[in-house]
């Protein structure tokens, strides 16, 4: 069992930054892919970027490129998500999510996982 916890989340200004952090924790486990979702009100929850665990490969949601980065820590088995020019379309509950194994040949979609958090609020507002 791995448990996730999410950090960083809170309001904004339109064009500034939030850094989002994810920890997983668990006995014995190893991670093979972590990645972000968001689901805004009224919403599905949407993919916005994964990063693969061994070789660091990544992958970001068209909506997000050039202004997200997802980056990763092994030793503190910990996934960020740096958002940037943040706009108030952007404003949802963001989820992290992890998997142990290559269950899937994609990491951009929900049941490319096993494990989730609890999510954080991200508003971007002035």
């Amino acid at each position: 069992q791995v448990h996730l916890v999410e950090s960083g989340g809170g309001l904004v200004q339109p064009g500034g930054s939030l850094r989002l952090s994810c920890a997983a924790s668990g006995r014995g486990f190893s991670l093979n892919a972590m990645g972000w979702f968001r689901q805004a009100p009224g919403t599905e929850r949407d993919f916005v970027a994964a990063i693969g665990w061994t070789y660091g490969s990544m992958v970001h949601a068209d909506s997000v490129k050039g202004r997200f980065t997802i980056s990763r820590d092994n030793a503190k088995n910990t996934v960020y998500l740096q958002m940037n020019s943040l706009k108030p379309e952007d404003t949802a509950v963001y989820y992290c999510a992890a998997r142990l194994t290559r269950k899937t040949m994609t990491m951009t979609k929900r049941g490319d996982y096993d494990y989730w958090g609890q999510g954080t609020q991200v508003t971007v507002s002035s």
